[in-house]
């Protein structure tokens, strides 16, 4: 389709849209909005970046226009604090006039405008399940005039364990409801926790959401440990646009953005040490281009959406499957084009080979005699010898790290 107008989109939002510079929609807003204006239930996978989000604003925003009522009418639940503060970002961005605002309930930011938000009538709350759950406790929200109810990244929310909260949470809202399920993997924990909650959903699988999409090109870089800077320095330095380089540690990300800083970029840095204030600086910077580097740890490898980031840098290898396709999903969004290039130390050869088998894909590989890399880089052919087989234990990808009691494996993890 091309543009919104073919999706019978209320006049005042398609406005917005327009105002926003949203002129084009995305495969999953193609399949998704129609049926979700509709009123039905809409269960959707699609790959990280496809543009989910304004795939249920949309809808939600049409019901609110059409059937203006008192009390709190939807309900959008998402694992992360910075993902719910884009949710409600973009909300009031394409809010119509005469719409309530949002109310933003989160972990780790002060509850009195949280509360405030709530008290002034909002019409839409943007919620982590811990803190929702919190104020359900203390009598501090209802939830009774709930009509639309959006689970959001819901394959991330039960892998950090939100089951037992989300099924509190719907226990307290009304029956006679329409809930939009979206999530970037069908594990079998999102579809049961869809059959339980959902009335006859409209199912949409768009894509492979267990792969990296197809217009982010995949580098490998052969490196030596001690040659990692000099590449990473020479990839940045060749580099226009915005870069995105995840590292395994908080201690290593903040070496690394120190190192970076003082040899003469741009950079910020977030991980699960910084507070929301320095997190919510950072991003906001790379996101106007006050950085030109952000080093991150996982913890921005999902929901963290920056417009227009050109490469991303596994500087560590990640520690499973799905840390990738992530971690990538970063660029490349919404059908532009993107970079992404993973460093391979010699022990993790064989952790590549494996990835790429699980995944179903090949990263180019790079060496000195490619233009692109850097003059630290070695052959492939020697980095292949030396380090396959691997040195780690079967079905691990990186040195081995507290998992949740049953989780399998990194790399025996079933593809979702």
């Amino acid at each position: 389709m091309s543009d919104f107008n073919g999706l019978a989109i209320p006049p005042a939002i398609l406005e917005r849209l327009t105002a926003a510079r949203f002129s084009v929609p995305t495969p999953v807003q193609t399949a998704t909005i129609p049926p979700a204006m509709e009123g039905k239930d809409v269960m959707a996978t699609a790959q990280t970046g496809t543009g989910k989000t304004l795939a249920f604003l949309v809808p939600v925003m049409a019901r609110m226009v059409e059937n203006p009522r008192p009390g709190i009418s939807a309900l959008i639940v998402t694992p992360t604090r910075e993902l719910a503060m884009q949710i409600a970002r973009q909300y009031e961005q394409i809010r119509v006039r005469g719409l309530r605002g949002s109310a933003l309930l989160v972990g780790g930011l002060s509850e009195r405008p949280q509360l405030d938000a709530l008290r002034h009538g909002a019409a839409l709350v943007v919620a982590t399940p811990g803190r929702l759950e919190d104020f359900l406790k203390r009598g501090l929200i209802r939830l009774d005039a709930v009509k639309v109810l959006v689970l959001d990244e819901a394959d991330r929310m039960l892998d950090i364990g939100f089951l037992p909260a989300i099924q509190r949470i719907i226990e307290v809202l009304p029956r006679q409801r329409q809930t939009l399920c979206y999530s970037a993997t069908m594990a079998p924990e999102v579809a049961r926790l869809a059959r339980a909650c959902m009335n006859e959903p409209v199912r949409f699988s768009l894509g492979s959401a267990t792969r990296p999409v197809e217009t982010v090109s995949l580098h490998a870089y052969a490196v030596t440990d001690t040659g990692k800077l000099e590449l990473l320095q020479a990839l940045l330095g060749a580099e226009s646009g915005r870069s995105l380089v995840f590292t395994r540690t908080k201690h290593g990300a903040d070496r690394l953005a120190k190192t970076l800083d003082r040899d003469g970029f741009t950079v910020g840095v977030i991980h699960g040490n910084r507070s929301q204030a320095q997190r919510t600086k950072a991003l906001e910077g790379f996101q106007r281009g006050s950085f030109q580097v952000l080093v991150a740890t996982d913890v921005a490898a999902r929901g963290i959406h920056v417009s227009d980031v050109a490469h991303v840098i596994n500087y560590d290898f990640p520690e499973a499957a799905d840390d990738f396709v992530h971690r990538v999903g970063r660029t490349g969004r919404a059908g532009a084009s993107g970079r992404a290039s993973t460093f391979v130390a010699q022990q993790d050869v064989g952790d590549l080979q494996r990835m790429e088998k699980h995944l179903g894909i090949r990263l180019e590989r790079m060496d000195r005699t490619q233009p692109a890399d850097a003059p630290s880089g070695v052959r492939w052919e020697t980095m292949t010898a030396a380090a396959a087989p691997s040195r780690r234990p079967p079905g691990r990808a990186v040195p081995p790290r507290k998992a949740r009691r049953g989780t399998p494996p990194p790399w025996r993890r079933q593809a979702r």
